[in-house]
């Protein structure tokens, strides 16, 4: 997390998968949806880093990413989350969904593009040993000066892919 003048690197504290990012809602909605959510089942997935990349905005680059596969696993919990953020009436995502955990955020000037390439490069390979998450975790963000703060509201266990007799 080093190398490119200007980024601003995430801290242990604000490191996450997005499965759905859900917005401001009112406390109604917000009730409804723990409670839509926790109707969810979706086992623990065993999960790795896997390269990096970077999201651009008008030939820009914004954030940098390391991703996390196997994405079409998430994607399937993506899809659950989303269809319970349109039943309590949210809009569907609009985004196709890329699973990723956003490593740094960049200035919208001030930060030298061939740096950001050469990071990119010298970075393609990053990869993790193999892990599960163990929950479906719903946070409250708060945007200060120093980047966001992530609260748990709420979180719910994955399931182990077993039946109650032990079996698959």
């Amino acid at each position: 997390m080093s190398g490119i003048d200007g980024a601003r690197w995430q801290d242990d504290e604000q490191l996450h998968l997005t499965l759905r990012f859900i917005g401001e809602v009112t406390a109604t909605v917000a009730d409804d949806l723990t409670i839509a959510l926790s109707r969810i089942f979706a086992v623990a997935p065993v999960l790795s880093i896997a390269g990096v990349g970077r999201f651009e905005k008008r030939g820009r680059t914004d954030a940098l990413w390391a991703a996390v596969a196997p994405a079409e696993t998430l994607a399937a919990m993506h899809r659950k989350v989303d269809r319970a953020c349109v039943a309590v009436g949210l809009s569907p995502e609009g985004r196709a969904y890329r699973p990723h955990v956003t490593l740094a955020r960049l200035p919208r000037a001030g930060h030298d593009e061939a740096q950001v390439g050469a990071w990119l490069v010298r970075h393609a390979a990053l990869s993790s040993a193999p892990f599960v998450p163990s929950h479906l975790i719903l946070y409250e963000s708060r945007l200060g000066r120093d980047g966001a703060t992530y609260e748990p509201v709420m979180r719910w266990p994955l399931g182990t892919g077993e039946t109650p007799d032990g079996s698959q």
